[in-house]
């Protein structure tokens, strides 16, 4: 286990699966009539209130800050509220496996604003990776979706909305992380927040409507709900060790995850261009894994 937290690599390769597993279960749940953002609402409540219950019962207090709270808030808004209602209410016209490909769009969006902001500069080698990834999403944008069932462009465009909304997460977390504040506590505290913010829409929007939905899909609330709290907690270490660009390369992992989960579980069918691209989308993950043990 210590080998896991402190080694990049495989944090990377753990948090972008278990991200990419709440792909098809996001898909199972909509399908089901479970609305995009009460499924938003499930992520955030299982990883902050099951990691909250595990810290409270460890004896850990948090002590809250005005700068925690700013950070928490506004975490929860860019990284969890706002591009998970988007993607899982999209979800169901563009398939699990194509959804997934929107997260390979945030390491490019993130290099452009980390170069800007002066947060952190990949070596060329890194940046040569980034951009095969880069060309292999491309190339999977073209198709829109599932074979024989393109996408109308409006979700396309919802869709591409979640990787800008992440990568100007990634670079916040960053740049504003609290420096007395550990992984699982930031974790806890953005989650709940998001949680709060979602219910607030759900109640506002929906009069709590969906919610019984919940109770059709018993055992995908409880996968997506563990899931969640494995996950968070390492994102936040992910984040500490390997820095924004490095973090979001988990999209290429959860893509591929999503691709061959909605195919393999779902009865998704892609284009041979969709394939293609995933292939040179793991072409760029290796390249800018390799960038990141030469610099460290």
């Amino acid at each position: 286990m210590k080998f896991i937290w402190d080694s990049a690599f495989s944090l990377l390769v753990v948090t972008g699966a278990l991200l990419g597993l709440s792909l098809p279960l996001g898909r199972i749940a909509t399908d089901a009539g479970v609305s995009g953002m009460v499924w938003a609402f499930v992520i955030s409540l299982g990883a902050g209130g099951l990691l909250w219950a595990i810290m409270t019962l460890r004896g850990f207090r948090f002590r809250l800050t005005a700068h925690k709270l700013r950070y928490f808030c506004i975490v929860a808004l860019v990284s969890y509220a706002f591009p998970n209602l988007l993607m899982f209410s999209a979800i169901s016209h563009l398939g699990a496996g194509y959804t997934g490909i929107m997260y390979t769009l945030s390491p490019i969006v993130t290099l452009i604003l980390s170069i800007l902001l002066g947060v952190r500069r990949p070596n060329m080698l890194g940046m040569i990776g980034i951009v095969v990834g880069f060309a292999g999403a491309a190339m999977v944008a073209t198709t829109r979706g599932e074979a024989g069932q393109p996408a109308a462009l409006f979700w396309v465009a919802m869709g591409l909305l979640v990787p800008v909304s992440l990568a100007v997460g990634n670079i916040y977390r960053t740049w504003d992380w609290p420096g007395d504040t550990g992984p699982t506590e930031l974790a806890v505290g953005s989650h709940v927040a998001a949680a709060a913010m979602l219910l607030a829409g759900i109640l506002a929007l929906q009069g709590g409507g969906t919610l019984p939905l919940l109770g059709e899909v018993p055992w995908v609330v409880a996968a997506q709900a563990v899931s969640a709290a494995v996950m968070f907690p390492v994102y936040f270490r992910l984040q500490a060790v390997g820095g924004p660009v490095y973090l979001s390369q988990i999209g290429y992992v959860a893509a591929a995850v999503g691709l061959f989960s909605g195919t393999l579980f779902l009865g998704e069918h892609y284009q041979s261009l969709t394939w293609a691209g995933a292939v040179i989308i793991v072409a760029g993950v290796f390249i800018t894994t390799k960038a990141q043990g030469r610099k460290e």
